[in-house]
């Protein structure tokens, strides 16, 4: 009895760690978002032979799958400048540093200013690896829903990729049920759009989200504000 509370306790400890998206880990109850690196957003689309695809879940899949029940450390960088209540760090997995291992795998581009990860993304560029088989635009320009001015990424982007990868009705991911629009009157206070969440009055009339989120929390890193109608509900 005694070895198998040993074993559970062990368990609960390896399986602490879990990935919100493919750049953002929950580690023992802290959030880090992995520095100098970004991922497709849980709800963004990449196209691949023509078709679009939920690259955002499979990035996350992936990593998860990576992590499975191994221990994951991260090294604190301090206080997220969009997010306070959520950390920067530099993470690894069994010994391999997770921000290398996303980007070489091709599931994530390199954001950071010195360039650590440019031999990564090259590697999966060439390959090409994941969301560089097909096409994709990176997901800052995703989050500020760039539709005319992204740069279309990967090997091979069809015609008609722009109106795919940004579509005007966003598909919903599985257990995300916060919407998000585009509006100009959020920019006015410093956002880049409005949230809806379940059961308030807005909700049901925002019929074609730009965006889901599946915490209030990601919508707020996002740069979306909460809809008044929420508050007075």
């Amino acid at each position: 009895m005694r070895l198998v509370l040993m074993l559970a306790v062990l368990l609960l400890a390896l399986a602490s760690a879990r990935a919100d998206d493919a750049d953002t880990l929950n580690v023992d109850g802290t959030v880090y978002r992995l520095d100098g690196v970004d991922a497709p957003e849980l709800d963004q689309y990449c196209v691949d032979h023509g078709g679009a695809y939920p690259c955002g879940l499979f990035a996350v899949e992936a990593v998860q799958e990576f992590i499975a029940n191994r221990r994951v450390v991260c090294r604190d960088l301090g206080p997220d400048p969009e997010f306070p209540r959520r950390r920067i760090g530099n993470c690894a997995v069994g010994g391999v540093d997770l921000q290398h291992w996303l980007v070489r795998r091709g599931w994530a581009v390199n954001v950071d200013p010195l360039g650590r990860f440019a031999d990564d993304e090259r590697e999966a560029r060439e390959r090409p690896l994941s969301i560089w088989r097909g096409c994709f635009v990176a997901p800052h320009d995703f989050r500020q829903g760039r539709k005319v001015s992204a740069i279309l990424l990967g090997a091979s982007c069809p015609p008609d990729a722009r109106a795919k990868l940004f579509t005007d009705y966003a598909l919903k991911p599985p257990g995300c049920d916060i919407k998000g629009k585009y509006v100009f009157r959020a920019r006015l206070t410093g956002h880049r759009g409005v949230y809806h969440v379940p059961g308030c009055g807005s909700y049901r009339r925002t019929i074609n989200p730009h965006r889901w989120f599946c915490s209030e929390r990601d919508a707020v890193a996002a740069g979306f504000r909460r809809s008044l109608t929420c508050w007075l509900r």
